[in-house]
């Protein structure tokens, strides 16, 4: 079929015309929205949101029972004490005996620095708990780390035995108001009626295998009426002076501690 050239000019008109129109009506580059994207947190991004994945209820290693977190330590200001829990691994032998405690006190009283102290102290057959202070975060790790080493190293040496001696990282909870405080000192002075509920003390008892001798806030002195107290009256105090308001006033509001109360 013969096309005339007016036909062809007009065809070539009107596809040139289509071109420019689609390259007008084209938007141009950076003119388009773009879609804002949100930095994620780490437990957002490993929630499970039916699409990702992300982590499963259940799953992970099993805590065991006792076992202390991870996660980092909180930072705290040197004025609050810390109730701190030491616990022994499985196969060492009772720590409650003479000759661990005497190397236990002697450790104690080597830890001392300017920034941390070991003010109260007892020692159960597989744990031990202490009061101390530290300047801050990284004073307490190192204090409790020194005084680690040395019970493990002399202890170690002392029963014959090598490898670890403390089963985990040790637990710290920060004392912040004299309530707690008192009722921390209640609890580490006093720990071994927590854990023999059905013995009997006297009214006049304080735990040997704790720094309660040395103790000066008790209702009553320490009646010195049986040898072993007297024994160890005479010793040198391996324990720390308290510097801080809530350790030495600060939790006297509440009234002293008497030898017959039971920790809660």
């Amino acid at each position: 079929m013969l096309v005339n050239e007016g036909t062809r000019a007009a065809r070539f008109r009107g596809t040139k015309r289509t071109k420019e129109s689609a390259i007008a009506n084209r938007p141009k580059r950076g003119t388009r929205p773009r879609t804002r994207h949100v930095q994620l947190s780490l437990d957002q991004a490993r929630r499970p949101d039916g699409r990702h994945g992300g982590w499963r209820p259940g799953a992970g290693r099993k805590k065991k029972p006792g076992a202390v977190s991870h996660d980092a330590r909180p930072s705290e200001r040197g004025r609050f004490p810390q109730h701190v829990t030491m616990r022994i691994g499985d196969g060492v032998p009772s720590l409650a005996r003479e000759g661990c405690l005497k190397i236990i006190r002697a450790s104690v009283k080597a830890s001392h620095k300017a920034a941390f102290r070991i003010v109260e102290f007892n020692v159960l057959g597989n744990h031990l708990h202490l009061i101390t202070e530290a300047a801050d975060k990284r004073a307490l790790s190192t204090g409790v780390q020194g005084f680690a080493g040395r019970v493990a190293y002399r202890l170690n040496s002392a029963l014959n035995r090598e490898g670890k001696l403390f089963a985990q990282r040790y637990h710290a909870r920060y004392l912040k108001t004299p309530r707690e405080v008192r009722n921390a000192l209640r609890y580490v002075l006093l720990n071994r009626k927590h854990h023999a509920v059905e013995q009997r003390f006297t009214k006049t008892w304080i735990d040997p295998f704790s720094s309660a001798a040395w103790f000066d806030g008790w209702a009553t002195p320490i009646r010195a009426d049986e040898p072993w107290k007297r024994e160890l009256l005479a010793l040198d105090r391996p324990t720390a002076k308290a510097t801080v308001w809530l350790l030495t006033t600060g939790w006297r509001k509440h009234g002293p501690l008497r030898s017959d109360e039971r920790p809660a």
